[in-house]
């Protein structure tokens, strides 16, 4: 994005415009096109492993504090590696945030947030459009094989499936695992859930394989996959994003976890996904992969707290998935690399967005300069003894902008509970928390801090100058004839 291409407001300099609209110093590359070359060493090249969880909450791992629930694989590599406690996902609803996760861009940007649907469904007609650029498809162009395996819910159709959008191989389902819903009106289906009540397809590439996928192997088969695509690739250089689509409710794990777990089903689920990171760290280290493969592992959004029992739990951060509180959009999130990513606790902020720049600039891909970015490079803080680059947040609720976060401060413009469970409040003054005193966000100060609030406000209002209209994507369904 060259600084000729947006109307820069009177009075900014062109390096704080481009802190304002998301891009770090290093994130934005001069080359004027994707090309690259594909013939340097393949073993100078490092392997990317994303492993992307549905609905996990910030509390729901014993190394961020859940006092019931083992995940002794996930807590050794937040020991090896690095724990960032500061880490967000681009919105609080799955479309949204894997659209900002795969672009490196806010979803109001691609059209992949709505204030008419939420997320797409299996009537939906739109999907994450052409002209955008994923992580796969800037990786191909430096010679990566790239594979996704798990949920995609960027779109059903051929044309929006991950094998239309950079990826060459595609395990998975396409939407969320409690859509298709076929039991009869009235069946608890979540309470007592069974594989029939869910007529989800599992597919291969663009062809459906099994239908209703069977979720109680289904955490088992995405790891067998993500192993296998691990030790095909072990001689040349390979992207995977393993998405689980657990533990989204209806809650289903494999005979071998069944009752394993002192938090009971949830527990069992989230503990069959912790064996699975340990047999995939396992495998990278017998191919002896481990030190050329950055693994990161994170969520889409917080935890779904109107199923109660059957949701996680977002720790000491308030409220869960669908709003944009803290326990909405702040994850647990771990990187990995022995011997490259210097162990210890991060609490610089980052976001899902983040990984877009910090992949290509490990990878040497180009991060595309023909469109405003919201992804930073995470390398200094990574890979150095320097801080992450990104200072600010803004939270989205569809296409609204409820939040935003500057430093340790963030102001409320707009407050609703998740799923519509309280009442919309525009709040003439926002409230301002200072999250690095009050990450429950209990305490507002706005009344002793008025001049932040200014701050933050013309943050918003230089962001807004960097976001033009685009298709809603998730609004346009197919309606059914009587």
């Amino acid at each position: 994005m060259g600084s000729e291409n947006i109307k820069i407001g009177q009075g900014y300099q062109r390096r704080d415009f481009l802190r304002t609209v998301g891009i770090g110093a290093g994130a934005l590359l001069t080359s004027q096109t994707l090309a690259a070359s594909e013939t340097e060493n393949a073993d100078q090249k490092p392997n990317v492993i994303v492993i992307f969880c549905d609905d996990l909450g910030y509390g729901d791992l014993g190394t961020f504090g859940h006092p019931t629930i083992k995940t002794p694989n996930l807590d050794r590599m937040a020991r090896q590696g690095q724990k960032w406690t500061n880490f967000y996902a681009a919105a609080s609803v799955c479309t949204p945030s894997r659209a900002g996760i795969m672009t490196g861009r806010l979803p109001i940007r691609s059209g992949m947030c709505s204030d008419k649907s939420r997320v797409l469904f299996p009537n939906s007609t739109g999907g994450l459009p052409s002209s955008e650029i994923t992580i796969a498809k800037a990786l191909k162009t430096r010679g990566y094989t790239t594979a996704c395996v798990g949920k995609w819910h960027l779109g059903h159709l051929p044309q929006y499936l991950p094998t239309s959008h950079g990826f060459d191989s595609y395990f998975g389902i396409p939407y969320s695992n409690d859509m298709d819903n076929v039991a009869e009106k009235g069946t608890p289906v979540f309470k007592d859930s069974k594989i029939e009540y869910f007529n989800v397809p599992l597919m291969r590439d663009k062809e459906v394989i099994e239908r209703p996928a069977d979720q109680t192997t289904i955490t088992k088969r995405y790891t067998n996959e993500a192993i296998k695509i691990i030790q095909a690739n072990k001689d040349k250089p390979f992207f995977l994003y393993l998405a689980h689509n657990l533990p989204h409710v209806p809650l289903f794990r494999s005979k071998e976890f069944a009752g394993t777990s002192l938090r009971g089903l949830y527990g069992d689920v989230v503990e069959e996904i912790d064996a699975g990171v340990g047999r995939i760290l396992r495998t990278l280290r017998k191919e002896k992969l481990d030190k050329n493969t950055m693994v990161v592992f994170t969520s889409d959004n917080g935890p779904w707290l109107t199923f109660n029992e059957q949701g996680g739990s977002a720790g000491l951060l308030r409220e869960g998935k669908g709003c944009t509180y803290e326990g909405g959009m702040r994850e647990p999130t771990i990187f990995w690399q022995p011997g490259k990513i210097k162990p210890g606790v991060v609490a610089d902020m980052g976001s899902t967005m983040d990984l877009f720049a910090t992949i290509c600039n490990m990878t040497g891909a180009q991060v595309p300069d023909d469109r405003v970015m919201d992804s930073y490079d995470l390398s200094p803080a990574l890979f150095g003894d320097g801080h992450s680059p990104r200072d600010e947040m803004i939270y989205y609720r569809g296409q609204q902008i409820f939040a935003a976060r500057k430093g340790s401060f963030k102001a409320h413009f707009i407050t609703q509970p998740a799923y519509r469970r309280g009442e919309r409040i525009v709040h003439e003054t926002p409230l301002l928390y200072n999250l690095n005193h009050d990450p429950s966000e209990k305490y507002d100060i706005a009344k002793k801090h008025p001049e932040v609030i200014e701050e933050i406000l013309k943050v918003v209002e230089r962001h807004k100058t960097t976001v033009k209209p685009v298709k809603d994507q998730l609004a346009e369904r197919i309606t059914e004839k009587n």
